[in-house]
């Protein structure tokens, strides 16, 4: 089998990879990946969507932990970032067009490389903004995900007062003055915060896991999004959140929040798993944002949620 996967020490590869790139219905190449399983019984296939800013390599633990519950794996890249196709000529900038594109690729990954290389059922996995592309894309998702994990879904902006419909006015009109592909935030930071003063895990050994995958391999980060993402990303938020679109969200729903966030609001995950038929929630009191990155006290408390509600290929289960 062959992969195209980036090592770093204490970040092998799992077993059973193979991987190579799909081209999009526009022509740009997404870095996708297959983790076959490792024990057995089988249990189907969870596909995993990072988030903003993360790759494949940053899965791998993840993807492990899947195979050794009898699930195959398949993920990949986003367009504009790890190993995919970059959308702008600076590569740092973390730039889309619209969330329709990310959810336009998912049904393409589905269709092209899950359907017919994966067994069933199928599950979804997904973190932050993938959580709210998962979201998007449901309507799409209804007759092939039996159920989704959405962790800490991007569904606002912590410590921001404005909504996300008043922020998308205003990146709107920023992009009619031809801003849309500058930098909304951050500018084009090379490299993660020093660990006392982040914001996305609490574990020191996983955060210098995934710093070194960035120092290594310095072509699989971004710097800050771009005001078009940021319009994007609030347009994708107003979408999901409309009654309308809720009411054609099918696939049962378990959200898993941090209880101690700091990059999105737990209270607005909350309040859409309240109005979401379908929908449930667990909060792990003291998780930072990226809670499959987070020390093993908080990731067993996810693991047992997901256990619960991602039975597997038991029909009795359904």
């Amino acid at each position: 089998m062959t992969h195209p996967f980036l090592e770093v020490p204490g970040n092998p590869v799992p077993d059973n990879a193979e991987g190579g790139f799909l081209v999009a219905r526009d022509g740009r190449k997404l870095r996708y990946g297959l983790f076959g399983a490792t024990a057995r019984p089988l249990k189907g296939t969870v596909v995993v969507l990072a988030g903003r800013n993360e790759c494949i390599e940053k899965y791998f633990e993840t993807a492990r932990d899947l195979a050794a519950r009898g699930f195959m794996v398949g993920t990949f890249d986003w367009r504009g970032q790890g190993g995919s196709d970059r959308l702008v000529r600076d590569r740092r900038r973390g730039h889309v067009r619209t969330f329709f594109d990310y959810a336009g690729d998912l049904d393409h990954f589905f269709r092209e490389v899950v359907l017919p290389d994966c067994r069933g059922p199928y599950y979804i996995l997904a973190h932050s903004m993938g959580s709210l592309v998962a979201l998007l894309a449901t309507p799409a998702l209804v007759n092939r995900v039996r159920r989704m994990v959405l962790v800490a879904p991007f569904l606002g902006f912590f410590g921001v007062k404005l909504t996300p419909r008043s922020i998308r006015r205003i990146a709107t009109a920023l992009c009619w003055t031809g801003l849309g592909r500058r930098y909304a935030a951050w500018g084009g930071r090379t490299g993660p915060l020093p660990f006392a003063t982040n914001r996305l895990t609490t574990d020191p050994a996983r955060y210098q896991r995934n710093t070194l995958i960035c120092e290594t391999h310095p072509e699989l980060g971004l710097g800050g999004p771009t005001i078009r993402w940021i319009k994007a990303a609030c347009q994708a938020i107003d979408t999901v959140t409309d009654p309308d679109f809720m009411a054609r969200v099918q696939v049962p729903v378990l959200f898993i929040a941090a209880g101690a966030d700091e990059v999105v609001p737990t209270r607005a995950t909350a309040e859409y798993a309240r109005r979401l038929r379908g929908g449930s929630m667990v909060t792990i009191d003291g998780a930072r944002h990226e809670i499959l990155q987070e020390a093993d006290i908080y990731r067993e408390q996810f693991w047992a949620a997901f256990d619960a509600f991602v039975p597997g290929s038991d029909p009795a289960a359904f």
